[in-house]
């Protein structure tokens, strides 16, 4: 078998190993920030309480996919539906070691 063949061979098992996987669904989730409260004042939450994030109004928000940081964007408004709009990706190397 020539090397061409065993190549060409090797590249479609990949192609098939990826392709299993994009089909795979992922939980993403964005975080508009974050705290820290003691039992007592989660506790007395209820509507109409307001609870004061780590970030201020307009810094980008992270992006994660099955908890693992992805990215960071912006909040929008699409539909009437919220949406984030992706400003930053963090490089596949970064992505590939918080897996590890």
């Amino acid at each position: 078998m020539s090397d061409e063949v065993k190549k060409d061979e090797a590249t479609k098992e990949k192609d098939e190993n990826l392709a299993r996987i994009l089909g795979i669904p992922l939980t993403v989730q964005v975080e508009v920030g974050n705290t820290r409260l003691p039992i007592e004042e989660l506790l007395n939450l209820g509507p109409g309480s307001v609870i004061e994030l780590n970030k201020m109004a307009g810094e980008p928000v992270d992006f994660f996919a099955n908890g693992k940081l992805i990215g960071r964007g912006e909040v929008v408004v699409v539909n009437e539906k919220f949406g984030i709009r992706l400003h930053e990706i963090v490089s596949q190397e970064d992505r590939a070691k918080s897996l590890g």
